[in-house]
This record gives structure tokens, C-alpha cells and sequence, in this order.
């Protein structure tokens, strides 16, 4: 072979690779994909100048209107508390307590990024639906079945995400809650 085809074919070969693994580092990248805290994972880059061009890529590719740590933390969850992969064909419970923000909710997506179209048209449940005496310790079931209390529907979809965002966090956004602080999720079975 000559040295000239050589060349090119190495140089196309590291191009397609390079960009394939950039490509499939952002397309696989879950927003806040920074820390880990329990089954949820988070960044207090978004939305700032410190952001990493991971980072942006991320945001840009899912979308996201990222405020800044010191007005919203973002985190998402694609497994459950035991490391299993989130399946809309199954029920979970979330339960948590208050929470370290002024304003909270948690919305459901598909695996690409997108709410899940459902006969409830139910996306998303605020701390503000809890009544007061809920606040200090609520649940929010989720399920493809209509079920009794707060509930968000999967859809019977494969995979999804849940996005908790906190938003005025009291420390600025500046620290990362315990995992006590963050709601837990339950896989409770599967249809």
C-alpha cells in the first residue's frame, strides 16, 4: 500500500473514531453528570461560564434551560436506589422529605430527553401540589397505571429519566446534599 493511502486511511479512521466517541460521551451523558449521590447525579457547572464543553454539549443536546447553581440544581436519575436501570413498564415509589430548596419538582422523560405523552397529560409533580403536612415526608408514585396519590405516569416506555429540580437552594448552590436529603426510589414491580 502506498505511504500516502496509508495516511489517509489512518486519518480517516482516527477522525471516525474521535468523533464517534465524542458524539456517543454527549449523547450518553445524563444531565448533571458531575456527582453522584445515591441513584441521582448532578453538576454545579450549568448554566455558569465554568461550564465544561462536556457540559455544554450536554445541555445543548438535551434541550435544557440550565439557571445557574445558585438559582436551580438539576439532578437526574436513570436507575433506582439498587442500581437498576428505571423501566416504564414497572412501579416505583419516590419518597423524600424536604427538600434543600424554596421550590421543587420532579419530571418524567424518555430516554432521549423528550416528556412522556400520556392519557393523564401528567409530566411533572411540584412540591407546591403537596399539602402543607405532606412537605416533611411525601411519595410520588411512578407507574403506567393510574395510581392512587401523586403519580406520574410512564407510559409503559423502556427507559426513563426522573429530573429533580430544587430551585433557590439556601447554600447558593455552592454544596451537595447528603444522600438523605434526596429522595429515594423504590422499584415496588413490574408488570
Amino acid at each position: 500500500m502506498k505511504p500516502w493511502l496509508r495516511y489517509t486511511l489512518a486519518v480517516a479512521l482516527g477522525l471516525v473514531a474521535g468523533l464517534g466517541g465524542a458524539a456517543y460521551t454527549v449523547r450518553s451523558g445524563a444531565l448533571g453528570s458531575g456527582q453522584s449521590i445515591g441513584p441521582w447525579r448532578t453538576g454545579a457547572d450549568f448554566g455558569t461560564a465554568e461550564a465544561s464543553a462536556r457540559t455544554r454539549a450536554v445541555v445543548a443536546m438535551a434541550g435544557l434551560l440550565a439557571l445557574p447553581a445558585r438559582e436551580a440544581r438539576y439532578y437526574t436519575a436513570v436507575t433506582d436506589d439498587a442500581g437498576a436501570a428505571l423501566d416504564g413498564r414497572c412501579r416505583y415509589r419516590v419518597t423524600g422529605g424536604n427538600l434543600p430548596a424554596r421550590w421543587w419538582s420532579l419530571t418524567l422523560y424518555d430516554a432521549a430527553g423528550y416528556l412522556v405523552p400520556n392519557d393523564a397529560d401528567r409530566f411533572s409533580v411540584p412540591g407546591a401540589a403537596l399539602a402543607p403536612g405532606e412537605r416533611s415526608s411525601w411519595t410520588i408514585r411512578v407507574a403506567p397505571d393510574r395510581q392512587t396519590g401523586h403519580w406520574l405516569p410512564t407510559g409503559g416506555i423502556d427507559a426513563f429519566a426522573l429530573t429533580l429540580r430544587a430551585y433557590l437552594p439556601p447554600d447558593g448552590g455552592k454544596g451537595t446534599p447528603p444522600r438523605a436529603a434526596l429522595p429515594s426510589i423504590v422499584k415496588e414491580g413490574c408488570a
